[in-house]
């Protein structure tokens, strides 16, 4: 007859045997990672945000392709805002020289040089002012009230304004443009029939800002 203890000893051998490789695998597992098996990964390196633009430019003539002014001309694109001198809206130079009852047309273009449309083109003219330019000038005060103006746009129903100089102060609401499209202006001034000779030698200014918004 075996004894209890030996008896006790032989039965739970085997079981402390099975503990024992079972931690030794567990503990495989855990030095060496998971068990073996299927993987599929996809990693996007690509990811990227881009920025559009709105540059606005100006040329003289109708459907001009060739700009001579462009809202970044002496900046960055950061300010995006110039100033052009060298075109005159209302067709008048140094020599110009309107007679009672003529009208001077000139024409120019814009062009949405950016990459996005624009969702507003707006055109915000200041006050008329006049001033002297011979000496002596006349002595009348209100050339901006003796001449009219009448700004079409292109394709657009009506015009963008009609009345007198002194009167355009309002902000225009103009057909937008989508990025790469062109339109044109067209500016006809007239010097009011009945002027006489104390509108000589006066010269009316109406500066004029035109803004993109997206």
């Amino acid at each position: 007859m075996i004894p209890t203890a030996v008896a006790k000893r032989m039965r739970f051998t085997p079981l402390a045997l099975t503990t024992v490789l079972l931690s030794a695998g567990l503990l495989s597992l855990s030095v060496t990672g998971t068990l073996s098996g299927f993987t599929a990964q996809i990693t996007n390196g690509a990811n990227t945000v881009t920025t559009g633009s709105l540059v606005l430019q100006e040329g003289v003539g109708s459907n001009a392709t060739t700009f001579t002014c462009t809202s970044a001309d002496g900046a960055s694109i950061t300010t995006n805002s110039s100033t052009c001198s060298t075109i005159n809206t209302f067709g008048g130079t140094g020599s110009q020289t309107m007679v009672p009852g003529q009208t001077v047309t000139q024409s120019v273009t814009f062009k949405n040089a950016g990459t996005i449309p624009a969702s507003t083109f707006t055109l915000q003219p200041t006050a008329c002012s006049q001033s002297a330019v011979t000496t002596p000038a006349g002595s009348a005060t209100d050339l901006c009230s003796k001449l009219s103006v009448v700004v079409t746009q292109s394709g657009a129903t009506g015009s963008v304004y009609s009345g007198t100089l002194a009167g355009f102060t309002a902000n225009q609401t103009l057909t937008t443009l989508a990025a790469g499209a062109s339109t044109t202006f067209t500016f006809a001034v007239t010097l009011a029939s009945g002027a006489g000779n104390s509108y000589q030698g006066l010269q009316a200014s109406v500066p004029m800002t035109w803004t993109l918004n997206s």
